[in-house]
């Protein structure tokens, strides 16, 4: 009987784990929105079999089986599919990661903290999966698109997104890397800190040009949503509010919270539209 060898490549992933990783992949399975997208990017879309119910983009990732959440993974779920190779990202990731990795390839990037992170994610992806020239391909287009980008005078912005709650983003975030490119400052760039509760005192105080609220993903879009939380936090007197400047993120998924190319292709330029 002939056995098969499969080549594998020593790769040290973003936690400094040692991972063997496939010459060759035909099963992935992305715990990534941003990663799925980029995986769909680079011609891989068929090889994906097995997404979060937040891999949303492109469209047809929604027709891959859903197998994990950000904080729970089934042992079981994940053996039926027989994975080549499981991709993750830090942070909130981690403890699936260790859940997976003495089962299964498990190979973690880095969360970005600035839009270069969220363009070298691109590339590192592709290398992981074997598309090394496609990967850096992509990201030159998606650079390259940042280039016919009008920027306006600077103003001051407080952003916040619905993560279960009201969360803001401080200098260590990517989002507010975003903003500060588009010539937005956070009220909270001082913080050194990636994300944060807000204090709307402290909004108040700050008295921002333009606020931006995302609410929560596949939430309905409430006519007075705004209207509400203005009220309910005595907002009414902001410069923002009194010259329309206060704005709800478009559509029901994630948007400055989804950190894959279309952060680049639909983000970039809507925030280009607000000046």
């Amino acid at each position: 009987m002939f056995e098969i060898s499969i080549a594998l490549v020593t790769l040290i992933d973003d936690r400094n784990k040692e991972v063997e990783v496939p010459e060759t992949i035909e099963r992935i399975i992305s715990l990534s929105p941003a990663i799925t997208e980029i995986l769909f990017d680079l011609g891989m879309g068929d090889k994906v079999v097995g997404v979060t119910p937040f891999c949303v983009r492109p469209q047809e990732a929604m027709t891959k089986k859903k197998v994990a959440s950000y904080g729970y993974a089934s042992i079981e779920q994940f053996e039926k599919l027989r994975p080549d190779l499981i991709l993750t990202v830090t942070g909130y990731q981690n403890t699936v990661a260790d859940q997976l990795s003495p089962h299964f390839k498990t190979f973690s990037f880095k969360l970005p903290s600035s839009l270069g992170g969220v363009l070298d994610l691109v590339t590192k992806v592709g290398v992981v999966i074997g598309r090394e020239d496609d990967g850096r391909v992509l990201e030159r287009k998606l650079w390259e698109l940042t280039k016919n980008l009008r920027i306006g005078k600077q103003k001051t912005v407080y952003l916040e997104c619905d993560l279960g709650g009201p969360v803001t983003f401080g200098s260590l975030s990517y989002i507010t890397d975003v903003l500060r490119f588009m010539n937005f400052k956070s009220i909270y760039s001082g913080v050194s800190k990636e994300w944060l509760y807000p204090d709307f005192d402290f909004v108040r105080e700050s008295d921002p040009d333009y606020i931006i609220m995302e609410p929560k993903m596949f939430t309905k879009r409430e006519v007075n949503m705004l209207d509400t939380v203005i009220s309910s936090r005595k907002w009414v007197n902001l410069r923002a509010y009194n010259n329309g400047q206060i704005y709800l993120t478009p559509g029901e998924y994630d948007f400055f919270a989804h950190h894959g190319p279309s952060l680049i292709r639909e983000v970039l330029p809507w925030l280009e539209g607000l000046d």
